[in-house]
């Protein structure tokens, strides 16, 4: 499987020729679901979910997929009769050959006073890697390779790395990484390879890696 890192939240996973993208917001690349044969998007903050990114995509291969939550698919499903899939916490399918679990069911507390929306994140092949979306979720199966939402609004080192501890991955890649600025990375690198417990990485846009 090779993965590669798009902008903030965005990833792309390819294994046998055929391409998996999570996550292609507003945020990232405008051609970053381009050539996707499915698509696996967590929740709906424009950050994650980018309706002409979408579009885009299932326009430019008519066999592509799209599977998410019911916010997001009651929003774009008309467009795409029959090609845009509903899921929920526990379920299981297979998108572009690879197997994936979805889990969690919301996202993480901006402020009390902001109502929370739903959130789901996919673990994919069986935990060669897992994606939360925008919440700190432990799935039940081991993981091997951790997408970690390094800084968002909703959380603080303190939280990400105590959620690197309790995942146990072998490996955790920045993602939701937008927001963070170069010169505060060298403090995040440090604080969460050194107390994390677990090999913690970092690519740029458009850098891929070799998993399993």
């Amino acid at each position: 499987m090779k993965l590669t890192k798009k902008s903030h939240s965005c990833v792309r996973l390819v294994k046998d020729g055929r391409t998996l993208v999570l996550d292609p917001g507003g945020f990232s690349e405008e051609d970053a679901a381009l050539g996707a044969d499915a698509v696996l998007v967590t929740h709906e903050h424009p950050d994650h979910f980018d309706e002409p990114r979408l579009r885009a995509a299932m326009e430019d291969n008519p066999a592509a997929r799209i599977w998410t939550l019911a916010s997001v698919a009651e929003r774009i499903s008309a467009a795409f009769p029959g090609r845009v899939h509903t899921v929920g916490h526990g379920d299981t399918f297979t998108a572009a050959g690879f197997d994936v679990q979805v889990h969690g069911e919301l996202h993480a507390v901006i402020h009390p006073d902001i109502p929370r929306v739903t959130n789901i994140g996919f673990l994919v092949d069986g935990g060669k890697l897992f994606h939360p979306g925008d919440a700190l979720t432990v799935p039940d199966t081991p993981v091997e390779t951790l997408m970690l939402p390094v800084m968002a609004p909703w959380n603080k080192i303190s939280e990400v790395i105590d959620y690197v501890r309790e995942v146990r991955p072998q490996r955790a890649y920045d993602v939701h990484d937008a927001l963070l600025t170069d010169l505060a990375r060298p403090i995040y690198d440090r604080q969460i390879g050194e107390l994390g417990g677990a090999e913690h990485l970092r690519l740029t846009s458009g850098d891929s890696v070799r998993l399993g």
